[in-house]
C-alpha cells in the first residue's frame, strides 16, 4: 500500500508520504511494516498484536509498545476491522464467528479469539457494497492519553477484483469515527494484494 499517514491531529495533521506492506491473518495476528517521510523526516517500522516500535531516522526510537492488555485490545479491534476490508473470507461463520442484522444496512460482526471479543458494523449501501466499517475501539488516542472504548472508523472505496474477491484499493480511516472529532490520519492506495494458495493438507498458518 502506499499513502499518507499522520502524526498530528485533526487542525495540524502532518501528513508524511507513506509505503508499507500488511501479512493480515485474522483472527491470529497481522505486521505491518511501513516507512514514511517529509522532508528531513523519516519514519519507519513496524506494528502487530505483539509489538508496536518505530524509529525517527532508523535511529531515534519514537514509539515502543507491546506485551500488556492493553496493546492487545486495541491491535485485535484493528485487524478484525480490516479484515471485514480485505480478508471477508475470514469472517465467514465459524466458531469465534457470529454475525446480526442491525438494520437494512447494516450487520455487525462478532469475533471472539482466546480472551478477546470485537464486534465491527458494516455498512452496506443500495448495492450491497460497503460503505464504511465502524466499531468501537480500545484505545488512548484521546487528549486524556488513556486507554476506553472509542469510535473508529474507515471509508472503503475504489473497489477492484481480487482472485475473484471484490476488495476496496482506496481506505481512509481514522479515530473519533462519527463526531466532529474524526481525523483520518491512515489514507492509502493498495497497490497489491494477493492470497497464499494452499491445499487440504496445509495445516500451517
Amino acid at each position: 500500500m502506499e499513502g499518507k499517514f499522520a502524526l498530528g491531529d485533526r487542525e495540524k495533521p502532518g501528513y508524511l508520504d507513506m509505503t508499507a506492506e500488511q501479512t493480515l491473518a485474522a483472527p491470529h495476528g497481522f505486521i505491518w511494516g511501513m516507512r514514511a517521510a517529509k522532508g528531513w523526516m523519516h519514519l519507519s517500522g513496524s506494528d502487530s498484536q505483539s509489538w508496536t516500535r518505530f524509529w525517527l531516522a532508523g535511529i531515534l526510537p519514537i514509539a515502543r509498545q507491546g506485551g500488556q492488555a492493553d496493546h492487545r485490545r486495541s491491535a485485535f479491534g484493528r485487524y478484525v476491522a480490516e479484515a471485514a476490508i480485505w480478508t471477508p473470507a475470514a469472517l465467514l461463520p465459524a466458531d469465534g464467528v457470529t454475525w446480526e442484522g442491525i438494520d437494512m444496512h447494516t450487520a455487525r460482526v462478532t469475533v471472539t479469539y482466546r480472551d478477546l471479543s470485537q464486534q465491527v458494523d458494516i455498512h452496506v449501501d443500495d448495492d450491497g457494497r460497503p460503505a464504511y466499517v465502524s466499531f468501537q475501539r480500545w484505545s488512548n488516542a484521546n487528549p486524556e492519553k488513556q486507554f476506553r472504548l472509542q469510535p473508529f472508523g474507515a471509508y472503503p472505496s475504489e473497489f477492484k477484483e481480487f482472485q475473484s474477491f471484490t476488495l476496496p484499493t482506496h481506505v481512509e480511516a481514522g479515530n473519533h469515527f462519527g463526531t466532529e472529532s474524526y481525523f483520518p490520519f491512515f489514507i492509502v492506495d493498495v497497490t497489491r494484494l494477493e492470497f497464499p494458495l494452499g491445499n487440504a493438507n496445509d495445516q500451517s498458518a
